[in-house]
């Protein structure tokens, strides 16, 4: 029986302790916050890509990629402002067939490259759900030497169902890089197929890579691709491969012969490759120099580039036409009402057209 003359006692009885500090600094989380907050100005962002900043160049790019009408109008005064700094690299366009081993030779390609002392921008175009819009942006995962590679910078950038697998600013995003102090830009392409126009008109040089011992060589590579291509490159060149891979060189430089000579006037080489081994990456260096080279002195370089730089003048108002007209909001009722009458018959395809383009150009008087 308990004294009740004596304090209750329990073996749960807990002794004060040492005042513990609180777990969180709570003056660092408020600094972080507000740095958060805080967004860099488009003249922070300006002076930082001259200068070679990669975060604000990712800023930067990422401007370019908005939809946002606000980041639209920075967008477009950070290029400006970069323009006059940019246009000092050779841009390269990769594209091939499934399977040929693109992010290995990029790979193998920019690590050579950039052990010669130049700056590469990688701008790896992820296929995109045309309902989704999504990417799978892993490029960095398909390049890790590369992504840790001081003088190299790897974009992923969804191609949003754009024509050609381009993301949809990637010639902006090109510009930036050019400002930013890269003098090789490398663009890679989803995969074959008409959309590679749309890559060959921004880049200097186009590179086709090819696979050997899948059949007919030629089989899956367009004669349009091949017709644009200034180099093609038989991959995975090694082991057991050897003999395949030349055998198909020597038949794709066959049919080469029956095509025209292109505008640059460059007659297209074939060469082989090992990216796992590292065997013919510096021969196709090489190749690319021999090309600039030649197109420089023939004035065909910087004819081309005027070429794309109006291209792209008529290319960017056929955009945003389209984008504007299908985006005024007086026009949506009248669109969904001429739809309804093409579809019932009450009205051509092409009247239904004619109607609404001028309805929305008298608008705008």
């Amino acid at each position: 029986m308990s004294d009740p003359l004596l304090p209750n006692k329990t073996a749960l009885t807990v002794n004060d302790g040492i005042p513990q500090p609180p777990s969180v600094n709570e003056e660092m989380v408020q600094r972080l916050k507000q740095h958060k907050r805080r967004e860099p100005s488009v003249e922070e962002i300006i002076e930082g890509i001259k200068k070679g900043d990669r975060g604000l160049l990712s800023r930067g790019i990422t401007l370019v990629e908005s939809n946002l009408p606000r980041h639209q109008e920075m967008a477009r005064t950070i290029v400006d402002q970069c323009i006059g700094y940019s246009g000092k690299s050779i841009r390269i366009g990769i594209t091939g067939v499934p399977g040929v081993g693109k992010s290995s030779f990029i790979e193998a390609f920019g690590t050579y490259i950039t052990s010669l002392g130049h700056k590469m921008a990688v701008l790896a175009i992820d296929p995109s759900s045309e309902r989704s819009k999504g990417s799978i942006l892993g490029d960095k995962t398909r390049m890790v030497e590369l992504s840790a590679n001081a003088n190299a910078f790897i974009r992923p950038s969804p191609s949003a169902g754009a024509l050609g697998g381009v993301a949809r600013k990637t010639r902006e995003t090109i510009l930036l890089c050019e400002a930013a102090g890269f003098d090789v830009i490398l663009v890679e392409t989803v995969g074959v197929g008409q959309s590679e126009t749309a890559v060959h008109s921004m880049v200097d040089y186009f590179l086709l890579l090819a696979l050997a011992g899948a059949g007919d060589e030629l089989q899956g590579i367009k004669r349009g691709i091949m017709e644009m291509a200034d180099t093609i490159v038989i991959t995975k060149a090694d082991g057991t491969n050897i003999d395949k891979a030349q055998r198909a060189k020597s038949e794709i430089a066959a049919a080469l012969h029956f095509m025209p000579c292109p505008p640059s006037g460059w007659r297209p080489d074939v060469l082989t490759c090992s990216a796992h081994n590292n065997i013919g990456i510096d021969k196709i260096w090489e190749t690319v120099l021999k090309f600039k080279s030649f197109v420089t002195q023939s004035g065909y370089f910087a004819q081309n580039r005027n070429e794309q730089a109006r291209y792209w003048m008529h290319q960017t108002i056929r955009d945003e036409l389209n984008h504007r007209f299908y985006h005024d909001k007086e026009l949506h009722h009248e669109i969904s009402v001429m739809e309804k009458d093409v579809v019932n018959g009450k009205i051509s395809s092409f009247e239904a057209a004619r109607l609404l383009l001028d309805k929305y150009f008298w608008e705008k008087k």
